[in-house]
């Protein structure tokens, strides 16, 4: 959406916050951006942390960001579930249109793990907006739209490497992960991670964080191991690859994330770093294409517009060239 709103000539500042400032990386599209401390969640051996969360929580700082960001100048915020320019921009009364996957759990039709009245309040809560769209693999509402991926499967050729497969479970310990890995002797893991150096250990091949290196090795992998955020599941089913999530555990999100995949036949699930799952998934086919749009632009011209209680066009748009391949809500 960047590179769209550069071209269509739409001034854009951009904000991030919620983690430390060296973990930014491959941040050039987004010029001279702005980030602050925000709100953050700690985890530990792959689980939500929630002592750790409490004694990382800045309350004052996080008021003190808010009442010191500058709304003035600005005629919308198009937030990402990012909590100080929403916040923010309630205060000073701008219009903020929230765009997030948090956004598409406030709607009633789609699937939440554990789902109840409590955790749609806190979605609110966190990220206040006026408008809210949400982004999910199926159009269980009218105001949800499918995630953007900026590529292209034929872009990298079309060949998958058989043999190969991409590793990303930033929330687990590495070296639980290598354990995982090393009894599977037949296969080329590539394992990004925020605490790996790029390394070889046999047939594990450790990766830092690259976001060019990380999409080139999903492109030609078979499959991907992955925690169950939203953004890799949703550009490892444009690439058409299999997927074995490992959800956090203790976090709705992905918990829900993990859930609907299964359930739509587009994943399988390990509730922890199982080698019997692993060695069960690896015999699977090749996982499912689907067909998610790749040009933002019908997105940013509907927020130019300003019409933003109107979503049915926009969403009808957007569904269209999906609709004919994604597989039907479980």
């Amino acid at each position: 959406m960047a590179e769209c709103f550069t071209r269509l000539g739409i001034d854009v500042d951009y904000v991030f916050s919620g983690r430390p400032d060296e973990r930014y990386f491959d941040m050039s599209v987004f010029g001279d951006y702005q980030t602050r401390r925000g709100i953050s969640f700690a985890t530990r051996h792959g689980r939500l942390n929630y002592q750790g969360t409490l004694q990382q929580l800045r309350v004052g700082r996080f008021i003190q960001d808010v009442r010191r960001f500058d709304m003035r100048g600005y005629d919308v915020v198009f937030n990402d579930f990012e909590p100080i320019t929403a916040w923010a921009a309630r205060r000073a009364k701008v219009p903020v249109v929230a765009m997030s996957h948090q956004s598409a759990f406030l709607s009633p039709q789609v699937p939440i793990f554990g789902g109840n009245f409590l955790l749609r309040s806190l979605i609110r809560w966190f990220a206040p907006a006026d408008i809210h769209l949400g982004v999910h693999w199926q159009p269980f509402a009218e105001n949800i739209v499918p995630p953007f991926i900026p590529y292209q499967p034929g872009d990298f050729g079309n060949q998958s490497i058989a043999n190969k497969v991409l590793v990303y479970l930033p929330f687990e310990d590495l070296s639980h992960i290598v354990e995982l890995l090393k009894d599977f002797p037949d296969k080329e893991f590539y394992c990004y991670h925020p605490d790996a150096k790029d390394t070889s250990l046999n047939h594990i091949h450790l990766r830092a964080p690259s976001r060019e290196g990380f999409i080139a090795d999903l492109a030609n992998a078979s499959g991907v191991v992955a925690n169950a955020g939203f953004e890799l599941s949703s550009e490892a089913l444009k690439f058409g690859k299999k997927l074995l999530l490992k959800p956090l555990q203790g976090q709705f999100e992905q918990q829900s994330n993990a859930m609907t995949l299964q359930n739509l036949g587009l994943a399988q699930v390990m509730n922890y770093l199982n080698s019997e799952a692993l060695d069960e998934w690896l015999e699977l086919p090749a996982g499912q294409q689907i067909n998610f749009p790749s040009d933002a632009t019908p997105l940013a011209l509907w927020l130019t517009k300003g019409q933003w209680s109107n979503v049915t066009e926009l969403h009808d748009t957007l569904w269209q060239a999906v609709l004919n391949k994604a597989p039907k809500a479980a």
